[in-house]
């Protein structure tokens, strides 16, 4: 059988901003660029005693666990060849030392020039003169913060890559990259700020080397330049436990932000995306996490994708606000979306959270969801609740892909008129909240669900079969003893056929 490369194609990592000479020499003076830091948290078991998670570094892991080596040997980086299963650190501040370069920090663009020379090169030490292995050859990016602006670069700016040059690229990940530009004090970086390169972060100037638009008011598109499915965004929702400058970002990012990039500003329009309670960077950041790993590997090598999104039919009002809509009078409410999916056998670990008490809950108006044609809208803006990969090659029990979602609809309080209601209602109340557990089967070629609502059943049931809509779309019902109405779309999508997968072997 002839020698493939996928799925486990070679990484790139590309590292985040050093803002000052002596976070360059830091940088610099390591190996793998902050990809081997790891973390140690605690957590309480069934004793009541405290136990140690150790979380070895994504690096260790993907050694560990996927066979994958470094690009280093004897004292310096591998010239010769590399096998297909290695993780190569893009060292792009080397320049930036006077130990290693002329100590000249390069500039986004001539970055991502750089970033397309080592694709290249690393496929001459994968693929030598086989014809078969060379037309085969992609690589996989993860980048953390300003690395995922360098690989854009690289994807979107036609005067640094080809579309020939841009297929050699998989997919690509991104840990708490500031796609949309970095906000302080609810201003955008200004684009004379030239000391230690902060402008990188001001949108007109991330415009021009991104190759968009001068008047872009967003620039979070990846403008048809590389398919959105194909890059993965993992947000960081903690603000708190980030220390940069004495705690000065994260005071002037606030909350709704990982310290430095606001939420809203983190990923790429259209593409994957998940959160967790992490910060930018720092022994609570989010390169440093079991929960950005575990979304890495499943983004990268998994075959089986899942989204969905909550389709509300009804919100209903407490009686006595209810009774002031039926006088007349104008209601106003917003509403909190939370939702946190696990997979079974995860250990406390959560693809995805998002929740009101960490600023990330997904909040919608009421007049964006009932009443949109006040706003000049064709359809409800449903809340998408996740977007999951899964790998059925990590099942450990049967042939069932389980997960679980936790889902919660609540208020963030009632208006009549102008006037707020904060007096009537108990803090937290919600109209509805369940955890809801999926569970996904596969034959030939063809999915089933079932579901259970295990707030109130054991999720050892077989559970109730899902309705399907179409090929892939399963639609279940929700409501509440309240009145909440609503149904959940999810659909499961197979990344790889997994017949061919198996033929392959895995890679």
């Amino acid at each position: 059988m002839a020698k493939t490369l996928g799925p486990h194609y070679p990484i790139i990592y590309v590292r985040g901003y050093a803002m000052t000479p002596g976070e360059i020499a830091e940088t610099v003076s390591t190996p793998y660029m902050g990809f081997n830091l790891g973390s140690t948290k605690i957590r309480q078991i069934w004793d009541q005693s405290v136990q140690r998670h150790i979380f070895e570094s994504a690096l260790i892991r993907l050694m560990k666990e996927y066979g994958y080596s470094d690009n280093y040997q004897d004292g310096a980086e591998k010239t010769g060849e590399l096998p297909a299963r290695s993780i190569v650190i893009y060292r792009y501040y080397d320049p930036a030392d006077k130990d290693f370069g002329n100590g000249q920090v390069l500039s986004i663009p001539e970055a991502a020039t750089g970033l397309r020379e080592l694709i290249h090169r690393v496929r001459d030490q994968v693929c030598g003169d086989d014809d078969d292995l060379r037309e085969q050859f992609k690589v996989n990016l993860v980048a953390h913060s300003m690395g995922g602006l360098v690989c854009r670069c690289f994807l979107q700016n036609d005067d640094i890559s080809t579309p020939a040059d841009r297929e050699l690229v998989n997919k690509v990940f991104t840990y708490a990259t500031p796609h949309n530009g970095i906000d302080m004090a609810g201003l955008n970086v200004p684009s004379i700020l030239g000391l230690w390169d902060l402008n990188n972060f001001n949108r007109k100037h991330m415009a021009t080397y991104l190759g968009l638009p001068d008047d872009s008011e967003r620039v979070d598109s990846l403008d048809d330049k590389f398919e959105a499915d194909r890059f993965f965004c993992f947000v960081g929702t903690n603000h708190r436990d980030y220390d940069v400058a004495l705690g000065l970002s994260r005071r002037l990012a606030g909350e709704m932000s990982d310290g430095l990039v606001k939420i809203v500003n983190a990923t790429v329009s259209g593409a994957p995306r998940a959160f967790a309670y992490r910060s930018h960077s720092g022994p609570y950041g989010v390169v440093n996490s079991e929960e950005g790993y575990q979304n890495l590997v499943r983004f990268l090598f998994g075959d089986v994708r899942v989204d969905g999104i909550l389709e509300v039919d009804n919100l209903p009002l407490p009686p006595s606000i209810k009774k002031a809509y039926d006088d007349g009078k104008e209601i106003r409410a917003s509403y909190y979306f939370e939702a946190t999916v696990a997979t079974r056998g995860s250990m406390g670990v959560k693809l995805t959270e998002r929740r009101k008490d960490t600023y990330s809950a997904v909040i919608r108006g009421f007049d964006e969801l009932m009443r949109t044609e006040r706003l000049n809208m064709t359809q409800a803006r449903s809340p998408v609740l996740f977007s999951i990969f899964l790998d059925t090659q990590r099942i450990t029990v049967g042939r069932t892909l389980v997960f679980s979602l936790d889902l919660a609809v609540s208020t963030t309080g009632y208006y009549v008129g102008t006037v707020p209601l904060l007096r009537r209602h108990v803090d937290g109340e919600y109209l509805f909240r369940n955890t809801i557990t999926f569970k996904l089967a596969h034959n030939r070629g063809d999915w089933s669900a079932r579901y259970t609502l295990t707030d109130d059943h054991w999720s050892e049931n077989p559970g109730t079969k899902v309705n399907r809509e179409g090929d892939n779309t399963f639609v279940m019902e929700l409501s509440s003893p309240k009145g909440f109405k609503g149904r959940l779309r999810f659909n499961v999508t197979n990344v790889v056929q997994l017949e061919e997968l198996a033929s392959a072997g895995a890679g």
